[in-house]
């Protein structure tokens, strides 16, 4: 099983502690171009994912790759995708990476972005994002933890 979460906030307390276990997560994958290039920041979130999962970040164009060699190993074991933006996921599908439903988790507000739910702040792009998604049969998942389905305004 692949889970696929759009959080800008990437590695933090919400996936490691509802999320990784929701899903029975083995692997966290974090997609995310400028992580994969900052050995520094990779290190500093490894140390927030227990010891039983293991933990790899990558460019959104390799998550394809890097998720074949995943599951080359153990083809039933569940994995969790994190990109930072709806864009990164939509490079991702738009690059082969087929998901058939996405978790938005958090995107904060910031100018330009209208508020669609207590944890979701959506601009222009996110909204294309949204579209594209829609246009591809891709569910969309407004969930901020496993448990709570949220009231969105889009």
């Amino acid at each position: 099983m692949i889970w696929f979460r759009i959080d800008n906030r990437l590695v933090h307390g919400q996936v490691i502690e509802a999320w990784l276990p929701h899903i029975r997560a083995k692997t966290l994958v974090v997609a995310n171009d400028d992580l994969a290039s900052d050995a520094l920041r990779q290190e500093i979130m490894s140390l927030a994912v227990p010891s039983d999962v293991s933990f790899v970040c990558c460019t959104v164009a390799e998550t394809p790759d890097v998720l074949r060699r995943v599951f080359k190993g153990n083809v039933s074991q569940h994995v969790l995708v994190l990109f930072s933006t709806c864009a990164d996921a939509r490079s991702a599908h738009m690059a082969g990476l087929p998901f058939s439903q996405v978790n938005i988790g958090n995107l904060h507000y910031g100018p330009g972005k209208e508020q669609v739910c207590e944890h979701i702040a959506l601009g222009p792009d996110d909204r294309s994002c949204l579209k594209y998604f829609a246009d591809h049969e891709v569910e969309i998942d407004f969930r901020c933890v496993p448990t709570v389905t949220p009231k969105v305004n889009l």
